[in-house]
Protein backbone atom coordinates (compact mmCIF):
# COMPACT_ATOMS: atom_id res chain seq x y z
CA UNK A 1 0.00 0.00 0.00
CA UNK A 2 1.55 3.61 -0.77
CA UNK A 3 1.18 6.68 1.20
CA UNK A 4 1.29 10.18 -0.85
CA UNK A 5 3.06 13.02 0.61
CA UNK A 6 2.87 16.60 -1.38
CA UNK A 7 4.48 19.86 -0.86
CA UNK A 8 5.95 22.56 -2.64
CA UNK A 9 2.77 24.58 -2.95
CA UNK A 10 2.23 28.22 -2.20
CA UNK A 11 1.12 31.45 -3.12
CA UNK A 12 2.80 33.11 -6.54
CA UNK A 13 2.38 35.99 -8.90
CA UNK A 14 1.22 35.37 -12.50
CA UNK A 15 4.29 34.30 -14.48
CA UNK A 16 5.67 32.44 -11.96
CA UNK A 17 7.22 29.10 -11.01
CA UNK A 18 6.71 25.98 -8.90
CA UNK A 19 7.23 22.60 -7.91
CA UNK A 20 5.85 20.17 -6.29
CA UNK A 21 6.85 17.30 -5.08
CA UNK A 22 4.61 13.78 -4.06
CA UNK A 23 7.00 11.61 -1.71
CA UNK A 24 5.71 7.75 -2.23
CA UNK A 25 6.03 4.93 1.02
CA UNK A 26 6.66 2.04 -0.46
CA UNK A 27 9.73 0.27 -1.57
CA UNK A 28 7.44 -0.77 -5.43
CA UNK A 29 7.36 2.79 -6.11
CA UNK A 30 8.37 2.50 -9.77
CA UNK A 31 5.62 0.09 -10.22
CA UNK A 32 2.99 2.65 -10.14
CA UNK A 33 1.89 5.27 -12.90
CA UNK A 34 1.71 8.41 -11.05
CA UNK A 35 -0.63 11.96 -12.10
CA UNK A 36 -1.49 15.29 -10.65
CA UNK A 37 -4.85 16.14 -10.76
CA UNK A 38 -6.16 19.81 -8.66
CA UNK A 39 -9.48 21.28 -7.79
CA UNK A 40 -10.36 24.38 -7.56
CA UNK A 41 -13.01 25.68 -5.28
CA UNK A 42 -16.87 24.38 -6.53
CA UNK A 43 -15.22 22.53 -9.08
CA UNK A 44 -14.69 18.81 -9.80
CA UNK A 45 -11.04 16.98 -9.61
CA UNK A 46 -9.79 17.64 -12.91
CA UNK A 47 -6.42 16.13 -14.36
CA UNK A 48 -3.78 17.73 -15.21
CA UNK A 49 -0.28 15.33 -16.36
CA UNK A 50 0.45 11.96 -15.50
CA UNK A 51 3.59 9.40 -16.19
CA UNK A 52 3.15 5.84 -16.60
CA UNK A 53 5.15 2.72 -14.47
CA UNK A 54 8.72 2.79 -16.66
CA UNK A 55 8.43 6.84 -17.28
CA UNK A 56 9.28 8.07 -20.74
CA UNK A 57 6.11 9.31 -22.87
CA UNK A 58 3.67 11.37 -20.57
CA UNK A 59 0.12 12.90 -20.53
CA UNK A 60 -1.34 16.42 -19.64
CA UNK A 61 -4.36 18.35 -19.90
CA UNK A 62 -4.40 20.56 -22.57
CA UNK A 63 -4.67 24.05 -20.15
CA UNK A 64 -1.17 22.86 -19.13
CA UNK A 65 0.65 21.76 -21.96
CA UNK A 66 3.77 23.44 -22.50
CA UNK A 67 4.15 24.70 -19.47
CA UNK A 68 3.88 21.95 -16.86
CA UNK A 69 6.05 19.69 -16.83
CA UNK A 70 5.60 15.99 -14.89
CA UNK A 71 8.92 13.80 -13.92
CA UNK A 72 9.87 10.96 -11.89
CA UNK A 73 13.05 9.85 -9.47
CA UNK A 74 12.12 6.00 -8.86
CA UNK A 75 15.62 6.61 -6.95
CA UNK A 76 14.04 8.54 -4.90
CA UNK A 77 10.20 7.34 -5.00
CA UNK A 78 8.89 10.54 -6.01
CA UNK A 79 7.36 12.29 -8.66
CA UNK A 80 7.65 16.17 -9.58
CA UNK A 81 5.33 18.76 -11.37
CA UNK A 82 7.61 21.64 -12.53
CA UNK A 83 5.48 24.28 -13.12
CA UNK A 84 5.78 27.30 -14.99
CA UNK A 85 3.99 30.70 -16.78
CA UNK A 86 2.03 30.20 -14.22
CA UNK A 87 -2.13 31.46 -14.51
CA UNK A 88 -4.97 32.62 -11.63
CA UNK A 89 -6.71 30.00 -13.15
CA UNK A 90 -4.30 27.65 -12.12
CA UNK A 91 -5.18 27.92 -8.64
CA UNK A 92 -6.22 25.06 -7.24
CA UNK A 93 -5.15 22.23 -4.63
CA UNK A 94 -2.88 19.88 -5.95
CA UNK A 95 -3.65 16.27 -5.60
CA UNK A 96 -0.84 13.07 -6.40
CA UNK A 97 -2.24 10.25 -7.33
CA UNK A 98 -0.84 6.35 -7.82
CA UNK A 99 -2.14 3.49 -9.66
CA UNK A 100 -0.74 -0.36 -9.34
CA UNK A 101 1.03 -1.52 -12.62
CA UNK A 102 -1.85 -2.89 -14.99
CA UNK A 103 -2.13 -4.12 -18.27
CA UNK A 104 -3.28 -0.76 -19.35
CA UNK A 105 -2.88 3.11 -18.62
CA UNK A 106 -5.39 5.03 -18.15
CA UNK A 107 -3.90 8.55 -17.33
CA UNK A 108 -7.16 10.78 -17.10
CA UNK A 109 -9.22 8.33 -15.73
CA UNK A 110 -9.69 9.71 -11.96
CA UNK A 111 -11.18 6.14 -10.85
CA UNK A 112 -8.38 4.23 -11.97
CA UNK A 113 -6.20 5.50 -9.47
CA UNK A 114 -5.82 3.53 -6.28
CA UNK A 115 -4.06 6.20 -3.89
CA UNK A 116 -4.22 9.59 -3.05
CA UNK A 117 -2.49 12.29 -1.54
CA UNK A 118 -3.89 14.96 0.96
CA UNK A 119 -3.23 17.95 -0.85
CA UNK A 120 -0.79 21.14 -1.68
CA UNK A 121 -2.49 24.51 -2.28
CA UNK A 122 -1.17 26.38 -5.39
CA UNK A 123 -2.40 30.38 -5.27
CA UNK A 124 -1.33 32.20 -8.29
CA UNK A 125 -2.26 35.98 -7.84
CA UNK A 126 -2.89 38.56 -10.92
Amino acid sequence: QAQLVESGGGLVQAGGSLRLSCAASGRTFSSYAMAWFRQAPGKEREFVAAIPWSGGRTDYADSVKGRFTISRDNAKNTVYLQMNSLKPEDTANYYCAAARQGSSWRPRVKDWYNYWGQGTQVTVSS
